[in-house]
């Protein structure tokens, strides 16, 4: 079970939940047969809860979709794409440690300001 962070994107929804969104998203490509994927899963929940508000985090299940993986060269499974202003600016490819993924994203995102 996902956190409630992260929304399923498919081929219809990706348009308007990934290319036009205002927000970085961070884009999960996985499969349910992928053990690295699922090794990955609650790390990237982890990712959506801490940074709600500065990016959106989704996943593609690379079986159901594979037009958007097609569309975006994903060649290994998991692979994290982060989009920003509708472009692919950052891709992780294979099983990353948290603080791995936080140390290449954080430098892209743009810091809160409480006020």
């Amino acid at each position: 079970m996902h956190s409630s962070n992260i929304v399923e994107l498919n081929s219809s929804n990706f348009q308007s939940l990934v290319l036009d969104a205002e927000l970085p998203v961070l884009v999960d490509f996985g499969a349910d047969w992928c053990p690295p994927c699922r090794m990955l899963e609650p790390i990237v929940d982890q990712i959506a809860d801490a940074y709600a508000g500065q990016m959106r985090v989704g996943s593609v299940n690379a079986d159901d979709y594979p037009d958007l993986q097609i569309r975006y060269g994903v060649m290994g499974l998991p692979t994290l794409i982060l989009f920003q202003n509708g472009e692919p600016i950052h891709h992780m490819i294979g099983y990353q440690p948290r603080q791995r993924i936080e140390a290449q994203i954080k430098p892209l995102l743009t810091p809160v300001t409480n006020g």
